[in-house]
């Protein structure tokens, strides 16, 4: 004791509040009557309370739990003895908590005159210990694979799913080598790793191979190895310790990812069914079968819009008619198929499943046997060709899309000696799935694209015809499948004193809707040129009927809530008069005309372009040019000059080039420019309209001034009898003497000087009477006692038919008659 007390003398002397550290535990010095008279850092950090807080103090308020204040009456009668003392004390913490402490009182000295014990205390932890034969049983029964290697890289020891995965049992193991046993780059490869954890002593996690499990022959798994360094006693690196671990079904699911991904961008690229069918067969060989073969159903090759039966319909026909669209095989040729591409299948499903098509579920047979008795007497050539090529496992997969069966999809192995199993039963029905999609999207759009193609030839002018005036010819080209049929038209109008109108336009959009609009503009300009309207009148009155039709389309979007369709175009309407030569025009929006001249001379005359039809913000102008008999005037749309270069001008000059020919056939001609200026399919609509001028003949056209006097309507008469007669059309002489005599005699009396009166003789006869009012004749129906008002109605009753057009210089009254 007195030894402890020298010691303690030796040191810095502890008075009231004094803190040391006399141990790595906590520590606290204690009078004989419990006072605390020392307090280390290391019991404040336990308690939680500071040197002033206790100093001085009982001890009994820091060593007794609320309710038991003996156990520090007890400690402090065992440190007043001498007697060393240890024990498990539960004490307060300073924020009320329990700690259980190891209490041990070590040594006794005195302090000035005090009697003074050191006590150590600390917290006591529940320790956790492992036995032998729980660790040998993680080890040995642990889901993960796990070896020890020694340096040399030999077995030390394995657990017993290690030895599960490789299928080589553990005594034929151990002090080995990984490449004896597993021969070939794998084993190199990962000797490999282990020699650089041995080398650098850091650690390779996660590295990926596929192998064979002994307890799944059939199927190829996916592993994640990682190697550790082992380290000995010394810190000496003693071997390495690797872990491997099942990622079969990660590793599947990737690989599904991927290849579906991958099959996004290569199956579905066009709106083609058979194309479609034909990119899936080429994605799957070789990267998952041998062999492929896509057949769909007959209805979905057509398009009458009826494709296979939905789920909910009941069973679908034992024998549906089907085709092969799709056809790929890992040997050139394909010769295991029974039917090349485009030939019909006889549809024959798995055994097992009669009602596939319907089921929607895949079937998979890993092991094929050709000499099933269902093959063998349905199709024996098919089970020939399964045996002559080794044709051993098979899936088969309904196309299927929007409840809607669409054919079958046939995988087959013959080369690759691995069965098929679950995993790719998984990745067949995606891959046949996104194709049934695709599938589907193409046969709808090709159904609404073949739609719009009747309609839209349904809507053209199916014969065209210029009279005496033209000879014309005409070629249209739809869109491809991938632009869709636009609205582009045109139409050949023939008119009033042997004049033509001829216009050309193209509606804003594709499909049905733009086809549809194209039809109400052609109807629309037929009627306007029918009421003899000039050309820009023409497109003002057509450019009214679009902003119309626009606001209709608007209010009706509004009103279903869906978005408004805005319908524009761009239109060309010119006449040709063949007395005159003249070439009148006008355009909105539309590019001009190509003339070429008898010489083969091509040009593109001067015309103000006008807004487009729909805007309603400027007027239309139309320009006038003298053509030279048998000229060439070729009207188009932006698809025929458009070129991949998206060039207008310099698809213009090709046009004018492809037109400088003195080709005699016009209708050779117009389809030879347009295979030449379009070679390949293009996602816009070209139309091409060709006409070539003629002009009537001196002897075709009579002609007289009329002077505004009551007795000049006979000589009218007399001199249109002699002329009918030069022409040798003495039948019309009555009928023609009527009509001329009423509408000079409503000229003189209604209208005034100067008056002119024509007759045309063309296809038909045709008698005009111009003067210079611009009030129209209006027909009326006289009651049965009026005096007049009968004359019109008689014109009307015997001409063919009649009206009225305006001129610069007033207006024109004319009657056409059929000619005998």
């Amino acid at each position: 004791m007195e030894s402890g007390r020298d010691d303690v003398d030796a040191c810095t002397p502890v008075g009231t509040g004094d803190v040391f550290d006399a141990s790595s535990d906590a520590t606290a010095v204690l009078s004989a009557d419990g006072v605390v008279v020392g307090w280390t850092r290391a019991a404040e950090a336990l308690l939680g309370y500071r040197p002033r807080e206790v100093v001085g103090r009982s001890a009994a308020r820091l060593l007794a739990m609320p309710g038991d204040p003996a156990r520090a009456v007890a400690i402090a009668l065992r440190c007043r003895a001498g007697m060393g003392w240890s024990g498990l004390v539960p004490v307060r913490h300073r924020d009320s908590r329990r700690i259980d402490i190891d209490l041990r009182v070590s040594a006794s000295f005195r302090i000035g005159e005090k009697e003074c014990f050191l006590v150590s205390v600390r917290e006591q932890r529940q320790q956790w210990t492992v036995g032998q034969s729980v660790l040998d049983g993680f080890l040995t029964r642990s889901p993960v694979g796990m070896a020890v290697m020694d340096r040399e890289l030999r077995y030390v020891w394995l657990n017993d799913t290690l030895e599960r995965f490789g299928g080589v049992p553990r005594d034929q193991r151990l002090g080995r080598r990984l490449s004896e046993l597993l021969p070939g780059l794998q084993g190199e490869t990962i000797e490999g790793l282990m020699r650089k954890v041995l080398a650098t002593g850091e650690p390779v996690t996660d590295y990926e191979y596929l192998g064979w499990s002994w307890a799944d022959p059939h199927r190829r798994h996916a592993y994640s190895s990682s190697f550790f360094p082992l380290m000995d006693g010394a810190d000496t690196l003693a071997g390495v310790c690797y872990m491997v671990q099942d990622v079969t079904e990660r590793w599947t699911a990737r690989q599904l990812l991927s290849l579906v991904n991958e099959a996004g961008t290569s199956v579905g690229r066009t709106l083609d069914v058979v194309q479609t069918a034909q990119e899936l067969a080429d994605f799957a060989v070789p990267r998952f079968a041998d062999f492929v073969a896509v057949d769909l159903l007959e209805p979905v090759l057509s398009t009458d819009g009826h494709a296979g039966r939905p789920s909910d319909a009941g069973p679908a026909p034992a024998r549906p008619a089907m085709r092969r669209v799709g056809l790929q095989s890992v040997r050139e040729g394909c010769p295991e198929a029974v039917a090349q591409v485009g030939e019909e299948v006889d549809f024959l499903p798995p055994p097992g499943d009669a009602n596939l098509l319907v089921s929607g579920d895949p079937v998979l047979i890993p092991v094929v046997d050709p000499s099933d008795d269902l093959w063998v007497s349905e199709q024996p050539v098919r089970a020939a060709r399964m045996r002559e090529f080794g044709m051993h496992s098979l899936i088969s997969v309904p196309m299927r899309a929007r409840n809607t069966a669409l054919g079958l999809t046939t995988f087959v192995r013959s080369l690759n000696p691995v069965p098929f199993g679950p995993d790719d039963v998984l990745l067949a029905h995606e891959l046949v799935a996104r194709a049934a999609m695709c599938v589907d999207n193409a046969r709808r759009y090709t159904r609404e694209h073949d739609a719009a193609v009747t309609l839209q030839r349904s809507l053209l002018p199916h014969a065209l015809t210029g009279g005496t005036a033209l000879e014309v010819a005409s070629t249209y080209l739809p869109a491809d499948a991938s632009g869709g049929v636009g609205g582009d038209w045109f139409d050949v109008i023939p008119l009033a004193g042997a004049r033509v109108g001829l216009v050309v336009g193209d509606v804003v959009g594709h499909g049905i809707s733009a086809a549809a609009s194209m039809g109400q503009l052609r109807t629309a300009v037929q009627t306007l040129a029918a009421m003899e309207m000039p050309p820009d009148d023409l497109l003002a009155h057509l450019d009214d009927l679009v902003m119309r039709l626009s606001g209709e389309e608007t209010g009706r979007g509004a009103a279903t809530g869906n978005a408004a369709t805005f319908i524009g175009a761009t239109c060309l309407y010119a006449v040709y008069d063949p007395v005159t030569r003249r070439f009148t025009m006008a355009r909105a929006g539309h590019p001009p005309p190509v003339v070429v001249a008898p010489d083969g001379h091509a040009y593109f005359p001067e015309i103000p372009a006008g807004p487009p039809l729909g805007l309603g913000s400027m007027a239309f102008e139309a320009s006038e040019i003298e053509l030279a008999e048998n000229s060439l005037i070729g009207l188009y749309t932006n698809g025929l000059i458009e070129g991949i270069d998206q060039d207008v001008e310099s698809g213009m000059t090709r046009l004018g080039t492809a037109l400088d020919q003195t080709a005699t056939d016009l209708g050779a001609l117009c389809t030879h420019a347009v295979q030449q200026l379009v070679p390949a399919p293009r996602p816009d609509d070209a139309a091409l309209l060709l006409a070539r001028t003629h002009a009537l003949r001196a002897e075709q056209v009579a002609s007289w001034d009329v002077p505004a006097d009551p007795v000049a309507v006979a000589h009218a008469r007399a001199e249109a009898i002699r002329r009918l007669t030069d022409w040798g059309l003495e039948e019309l002489a009555i009928t023609t003497e009527l009509i001329v005599s009423e509408l000079v005699t409503n000229a003189i009396r209604y209208a005034g000087a100067p008056i002119r009166l024509r007759l045309l003789r063309d296809a038909r006869l045709t008698c005009e009477v111009a003067d210079t009012s611009s009030t129209a004749p209006r027909l009326r129906h006289a009651r049965s006692m009026d005096e007049g008002g009968r004359g019109l109605f008689l014109v009307a009753q015997l001409a063919h038919r009649w009206g009225a057009r305006y001129t610069a210089e007033g207006k024109i009254i004319w009657a056409e008659q059929e000619i005998p």
